[in-house]
This record gives C-alpha cells, sequence and structure tokens, in this order.
C-alpha cells in the first residue's frame, strides 16, 4: 500500500494532474465533483462542489468526473449517476477486478488505461506520491471517444472501445 492509500478516509481532496486534461484537449461543461472554488486546471464552463452535492444536483452537457474514491464501492453511486447522464469522462482507480469497475467497462464506449501512475495533486497545490495504482478514464457519449482517442495519441495511455 502506498503512502496515498493510507490515507483512505483522511481526504478525497486529490486533484487530477493538469497533464491529463492537456491530452484530451477538451474543456467540459461542468466538473461534478470539485475543490470549493473550482480547481483553475480543470478546463471546464461550471463546477459543483461537494457543498452542493453533486448525486442530487443536476448535471448539463459534457462532464468531468474525479469522484471522491472513498471507501470500499464508494464510486458505485458517482458512477451510476456518470452512466445515467450519459456524457462525460470519468476517473477512477485501475481495480479491474472490482464488480464496480467492471460494471462500468461494460457501460463505457471507450476505456482509456493511463501509463503509468499519475501524481494527484494535493490541495496545497503540491504534487503527491505515486498511487499504488493507475487510473482508468471511462468514457461514454460522442465527444468522450475523440478526446480519450487525443490522449492515446498523446502518449496518455491504452485505449479500448467499443465496436
Amino acid at each position: 500500500m502506498s503512502a496515498w492509500e493510507a490515507c483512505i478516509g483522511a481526504t478525497d481532496e486529490w486533484y487530477t494532474p493538469p497533464e491529463i486534461f492537456a491530452a484530451l484537449g477538451v474543456t467540459f461543461d461542468l466538473d461534478v465533483s470539485a475543490p470549493v472554488g473550482g480547481a483553475p486546471h480543470v478546463p471546464c464552463r461550471r463546477y459543483i462542489t461537494a457543498a452542493q452535492n453533486a448525486l442530487v444536483t443536476p448535471w448539463e452537457g459534457f462532464v468531468w468526473m474525479n469522484p471522491p474514491f472513498g471507501g470500499r464501492n464508494g464510486l458505485v453511486p458517482w458512477l451510476d449517476r456518470f452512466f445515467e447522464h450519459g456524457n462525460g469522462i470519468a476517473l477512477t482507480p485501475d481495480r479491474t477486478s472490482a464488480p464496480w469497475w467492471q460494471d462500468a467497462a461494460k457501460k463505457a464506449d471507450a476505456v482509456l488505461f493511463t501509463r503509468g501512475k499519475p501524481k494527484f495533486i494535493r490541495p496545497d497545490g503540491s504534487v503527491g506520491k505515486s498511487p499504488g495504482h493507475g487510473v482508468t478514464l471511462f468514457g461514454v457519449g460522442n465527444n468522450a471517444g475523440p478526446a480519450l482517442w487525443s490522449a492515446k495519441l498523446a502518449g496518455l495511455g491504452v485505449l479500448m472501445e467499443k465496436p
């Protein structure tokens, strides 16, 4: 277990590295799990913070979702909402043996496995240590496939798309 994983439950405030957004090359309409005040490096027009409860607040447009990873199966309600919305990209840990991950992979239009283990950003702006696992980007809807293809071409990872 890495230093990052040892603090599960202590905080969910780990922000997506800017190089992921650079590789995707898109602007999102909505970040559904943003820190208070938004994250300046996330290319989005609007955001929903934890105080606004994205699991009940309406979502619109092409969404970015890096939800709180939380405890066991903590991602399930987020992924349910994401796939119900049907338009966006979600970042999750690579937990390919977990039932929630396998369900998400079946629902996604495209799945990108990132190369290496991205170092997430702490709330103070410093870069954390490498997590104990990589991450998966799940894409759904018309905009997600081209964005994930762009990320693949930029060297971010390996892409799997539905035929």
